[in-house]
């Protein structure tokens, strides 16, 4: 297990420790943005920026490559973690392993969050289908 967390730890901004959010929030901080800076220059709501850094919601294709552009970072680094991006913060020596394991585990919890929750929209949108069918 304190291998795994290591590992995690040396690819902070890898597709298996962060997902589009932080690493949509770490390249804004990194590029010395505010989220109201940000938002103004993609010309979207800040309510919006919030939710794709909350991973609540992700932007369109044309959206992300103004992003990444306006970022400095590559499209593929701000989608899955991979390519040309922000650095990862020296997290080995700023926060103790098991701070490190409890971020780890709420990263993984929101992940499986996520998928749960396009599940259920799924399983919602066949069952109104299911209720149209039966009442015609």
């Amino acid at each position: 297990m304190q291998d795994e967390v290591q590992e995690a730890a040396v690819d902070w901004y890898g597709p298996e420790a962060a997902t589009f959010g932080d690493r949509l929030a770490a390249a804004r901080e990194n590029a010395g943005m505010s989220q109201p800076d940000l938002a103004k220059r993609l010309g979207v709501k800040l309510s919006t920026l919030k939710k794709w850094e909350d991973d609540m919601l992700e932007p369109r294709a044309n959206r992300l490559s103004m992003i990444a552009g306006l970022l400095n970072v590559t499209l593929m680094w701000l989608l899955n973690g991979e390519g040309d991006g922000v650095a990862h913060p020296e997290t080995e020596e700023a926060i103790s392993p098991d701070i490190n394991d409890i971020l780890i585990e709420i990263r993984d919890m929101k992940t499986t969050m996520k998928a749960n929750a396009e599940r259920l929209g799924r399983l919602e949108k066949k069952l109104r289908q299911k209720l149209i069918e039966a009442g015609a």
